[in-house]
């Protein structure tokens, strides 16, 4: 009886190994595109798509009116800079903008970093902002005052 447990436990042992060599080795190969596919794939991403959401202000309880950032198309200039051509939607404004902004892989996530950025007639604003799928989330900051960001994409 003792050999028949033994061998459950030892048949139980390898299935659970054999699983975690697959997730690893799923995982290691989804995660294994190389910088020019994932830059593809982040330029297919955000041509032709519009972030709509809101944000937050530290100290606020309420939440923005709904944002809309349609962003026309993203080109790699050099390096981790990246040009963004976009207009921002708020209110009843409709402001063209092109910003160079930093493209950071965490693994196969793009994460948008803005630092510092003087916008003429808006300020001067610094952003993180991961990507996935269809949503994205962030934080934000003016010279004055900051927040929180987060939303959907919407693609035409």
């Amino acid at each position: 009886m003792a050999m028949g447990r033994f061998r459950k436990i030892l048949i139980w042992v390898l299935a659970v190994l054999g699983v975690a060599v697959l997730v690893f080795a799923f995982a290691r190969q989804r995660t294994s595109a190389t910088v020019e596919e994932l830059d593809a794939q982040f330029e297919q991403m955000m041509t032709g798509t519009t972030l709509v959401g809101r944000s937050t202000t530290v100290g606020r309880d309420t939440l923005s009116s709904e944002e809309r950032y349609i962003i026309e198309g993203v080109t790699r200039v050099a390096g981790d800079t990246w040009l963004v051509r976009s207009r921002f939607q708020y209110a009843s404004r409709d402001i063209p903008i092109v910003i160079p902004v930093q493209i950071k892989w965490a693994g196969d996530t793009p994460v948008l970093g803005l630092t510092d950025l003087t916008i003429p007639g808006m300020g001067t604003f610094s952003a993180r902002v991961v990507f996935y799928r269809d949503q994205y989330a962030g934080t934000w900051g003016a010279s004055d005052h900051g927040g929180q960001l987060f939303g959907r994409l919407e693609r035409k």
